[in-house]
C-alpha cells in the first residue's frame, strides 16, 4: 500500500509512547477511592479524555476536582512509560510543520508522559483541555489539521484507539491504526491497520510525505491477537 499526505497527526497514548500500564493503575487507583469498579474505570477510559470519562462514571461529583484528582495520579505513575518502537527515528525524519499531537491527555499530562519517554513535544499540539469535545468527536483532528495549516483530507490520523480512529474518520482525515491496544474488530473506522510503526516506510517528499506499508488483513489480524 502507498499513499501520500501533507501532514500526519499522531495519537500520543500507545502511538508515540506506552503508558497503558500507567492508564490501568491510576484509573483503578481513582475508581478505588471513588467507589468505581476498576475493570469498568479502565475500560471507560481509554482512548478518551479523562473529564468525560469522570462524567460518565461519577456525574454526581464535580468533574473538574476529579480532573486535578485523576491527573496527579497519573503524572506520578510513570516507571514504565517508555518510547514505542520506531518513533525516535520517524519523529527525527518528519519536519516540525508536517506532524503533531491531538491527545485526549491534557496538556500537562501529556508533557509529563512524553518527557518521561525521552520525546520532545511538538511546540504546538491539541490537548484535551484545549477542545470542548473530546474523541470520538472530531473536534480533536480538526484542530489538529488546522494547527497545521492543512485541510483534513490532506492529513493522516495515527492511532490505537477505537474513539480516536472514530474521530479521525469523521474529521475526514486518512486513518491508519495499531493494535498496540485494541481488537481489529474495534477499529472499524481504521483505513488501514499495521502491528506498529515500524511497520511503515515514511518517505519525506517536497510536496509531502510518502508512506508505503503492508496493511494487516483483518483476517489475519484477527489471528495474530
Amino acid at each position: 500500500m502507498k499513499t501520500k499526505v501533507r501532514g500526519i497527526l499522531f495519537d500520543m497514548d500507545g502511538i508515540l509512547v506506552s503508558s497503558l500500564g500507567s492508564v490501568e493503575r491510576s484509573w483503578a487507583k481513582w475508581g478505588e477511592m471513588r467507589g468505581v469498579d476498576a475493570a469498568t474505570a479502565i475500560k471507560t477510559a481509554h482512548g478518551q479524555r479523562a473529564i468525560d470519562t469522570i462524567r460518565l462514571l461519577r456525574p454526581d461529583l464535580d468533574a473538574q476536582a476529579e480532573l486535578d484528582v485523576i491527573e496527579e495520579i497519573e503524572i506520578e505513575d510513570k516507571d514504565d512509560i517508555q518510547v514505542l518502537p520506531g518513533v525516535k527515528a520517524l519523529l527525527t525524519l518528519l519536519p516540525k510543520d508536517r506532524w503533531t499531537i491531538a491527545t485526549s491527555a491534557t496538556k500537562k499530562l501529556a508533557k509529563a508522559r512524553l518527557g518521561y519517554a525521552g520525546l520532545t513535544p511538538p511546540e504546538e499540539f491539541i490537548s484535551a483541555d484545549m477542545v470542548t469535545h473530546g474523541k470520538p468527536n472530531p473536534e480533536p483532528y480538526l484542530r489538529g489539521a488546522a494547527l497545521l495549516s492543512f485541510k483534513p483530507e490532506e492529513c493522516l490520523v495515527i492511532e490505537d484507539a477505537p474513539a480516536g480512529a472514530k474521530a479521525g474518520h469523521a474529521a475526514g482525515c486518512k486513518v491508519l491504526t495499531t493494535l498496540f491496544s485494541h481488537s481489529v474488530e474495534q477499529l472499524e473506522f481504521a483505513n488501514w491497520i499495521v502491528t506498529d510503526l515500524t511497520a511503515v516506510n515514511f518517505t519525506v517528499e517536497s510536496d509531502g510525505i510518502s508512506l508505503e506499508f503492508e496493511p494487516v488483513s483483518r483476517e489475519v489480524a484477527e489471528q495474530a491477537l
